[in-house]
């Protein structure tokens, strides 16, 4: 049972929270799980303990938020007009996109990071093969790395349909850098009326098997109409033509043709490598918040200056919360992530791990006005060597909404604590404005260091359903954690030390193997050095040629005139 509301199907009465627990008949049928209700009726409100009513806005952060550095560190513009509608369940949310693609009269852009060869991804690839029979225009991007595991036979039926698929960043011997910077958006455009931006992923893990009895994972997504749709499709646009022929003109979007459907403002954040957008948007946020930030992250493991922002909100007295998964899909982030809890608890920032399945919401919600959800992670793989998409939202009843999601999340959470700390309680305010302290039970708590031996927690990764390798992301976050560790930067936690352990050892055999066989491993160095360097010089010969040939061009312009 909710510890700070009588949540209905946990064991009380309905609160008037923004998510009601009941039965959701989706893409797979059954599941019980939460459900957005609009909630207007007066009763008890949650209260935090400085008085803050949670879900309430506080009446000048929206000028806070909204102002020209938004712009600046989101590098988009601020496009109003829009309605928005939060989604939190993944068959529902499938049902939300299929609805939506099924309606399509023009065109439909489907771009993701996974599209698996499941019963979700086939139902999405019949649907789409639908609407390109029916003489929709159907654009498919996936990306190479994150669908490694779907057979080839997968993407033939939407070539015959007529569909036009994109693998992006396949790997080949010209481009040795590609496989460095992945798409790693989800992003479904409708029209450019209608867009759909989250954390949802295509595959069965995102909706559950009622049948078997697995649940499915917590993700996040908004649904988006309005002008700020027909910016997503841009991004889309962008990405699309950057990697073969360009959409074509009657197919492309602009934000000034689409009417508006709402009130709310939005900044689509269009995430590139080396663009930090991100990044510098969730540091304005924690620099901007005076009264709460609540961040949910499936992969935290946030670069220094992140971390110090955060820290130095939490010390200002900002509220600042971190939901992570306490049992990671990849259970090496999940010790990198928690390699970096120390600093940020002596900050006073409060640390909760959901101990569901897994949760891959990638969300952030701020004094109860501002909001961000979409796919971009909090470590330096995700901020800056990815394409992403996020949208950032000014919208006090969406922020209510992620707010009341994070309290209910919170309910199936642990919270991490040091030795002696003690979390604050929460208070509950009767309908005729009173105040009063529930009498709650102490909240679970987990110690910073986990038990168990490294030759039973080695068992746990390798159990079925564990983690089967690394991704160059978690290489990524590994190099970052090794070198602040080696630097004296970063406090180690036992998880944390067996980080650097393991990054040692390997480094100590690869010394090792240098040894033993030197010339297999200067001649392996020696033909990556000389890849490497040929790819550099062709491009940099392509780069001049072309560069000429621009000039060549002008000067025959200049001569006409």
């Amino acid at each position: 049972m909710c510890a700070s509301c009588d949540l209905p199907g946990l064991g009380g009465r309905e609160p008037d929270c923004m998510v009601f627990v009941g039965p959701a008949q989706g893409i797979r049928g059954g599941w019980a799980r939460a459900r957005e209700v609009p909630v207007s009726r007066p009763g008890p409100t949650l209260v935090l303990p400085r008085g803050d009513r949670l879900g309430a806005g506080l009446a000048e952060a929206g000028e806070r938020f909204s102002g020209p550095a938004m712009e600046r560190a989101t590098g988009a513009p601020r496009t109003d007009g829009n309605a928005l509608r939060l989604q939190f369940e993944g068959s529902i949310t499938f049902d939300a996109w299929i609805e939506a693609i099924l309606a399509a009269e023009r065109h439909v852009h489907f771009e993701n990071y996974i599209l698996r060869d499941d019963r979700i991804g086939r139902t999405f690839r019949d649907v789409l093969i639908e609407k390109a029979r029916q003489g929709i225009e159907v654009r498919v991007l996936y990306d190479w790395v994150g669908c490694w595991a779907t057979p080839a036979r997968f993407w033939r039926p939407f070539r015959d349909a007529g569909v036009e698929v994109r693998a992006f960043n396949r790997p080949n011997l010209r481009d040795p850098f590609g496989i460095l910077q992945r798409d790693h958006r989800k992003l479904v455009v409708v029209d450019g009326v209608v867009a759909f931006v989250g954390g949802f992923c295509v595959g069965v893990e995102w909706a559950g098997d009622v049948g078997a009895g697995v649940a499915p994972w917590r993700d996040t997504g908004v649904e988006v109409r309005g002008p700020a749709a027909a910016a997503a499709a841009q991004t889309f646009q962008r990405i699309w033509g950057e990697i073969g022929p360009a959409v074509r003109e009657a197919a492309r979007s602009d934000p000034g043709a689409v009417p508006a459907t709402g009130s709310t403002p939005v900044w689509v954040i269009e995430g590139e490598p080396w663009r930090s957008r991100v990044y510098r948007a969730t540091q304005l946020a924690a620099t901007s918040a005076r009264e709460r930030l609540w961040i949910t992250d499936p992969y935290f493991v946030a670069p220094r200056p992140v971390s110090e922002a955060l820290a130095a909100a939490a010390r200002d007295g900002v509220d600042v919360r971190i939901l992570v998964p306490g049992h990671n899909n990849w259970p090496v982030v999940g010790s990198l992530s928690r390699g970096g809890y120390r600093f940020l608890l002596e900050a006073g920032v409060r640390i909760f791990e959901w101990q569901g399945p897994m949760i891959h919401s990638k969300s952030a919600v701020a004094d109860g006005i501002w909001s961000r959800v979409g796919s971009s992670n909090l470590n330096a793989a995700s901020l800056l060597g990815n394409w992403e998409i996020d949208v950032a939202v000014l919208d006090a009843e969406l922020a209510a909404q992620l707010e009341g999601l994070f309290f209910a999340d919170l309910t199936s959470s642990v919270e991490i604590v040091l030795p002696g700390r003690i979390p604050s309680g929460i208070a509950r305010r009767g309908g005729d404005g009173g105040e009063r302290y529930a009498d709650l039970p102490p909240p679970p708590r987990s110690p910073l260091e986990p038990e168990g031996t490294l030759q039973q927690r080695i068992g746990r990764w390798t159990a079925p359903g564990g983690s089967t390798g690394w991704r160059i992301a978690d290489l990524v976050r590994a190099g970052s954690t090794l070198g602040d560790a080696l630097a004296g930067h970063r406090t180690l936690a036992r998880e944390g030390r067996m980080v650097l352990l393991t990054g040692s050892i390997g480094l100590l055999l690869a010394g090792a193997l240098t040894l033993v066989f030197p010339q297999v491993v200067a001649w392996s160095i020696a033909f990556v050095l000389g890849w490497l360097g040929i790819v550099g010089v062709v491009r940099a010969l392509a780069a001049s040629r072309a560069r000429n040939r621009e000039g060549e061009k002008q000067e025959r312009g200049w001569e006409k005139r």
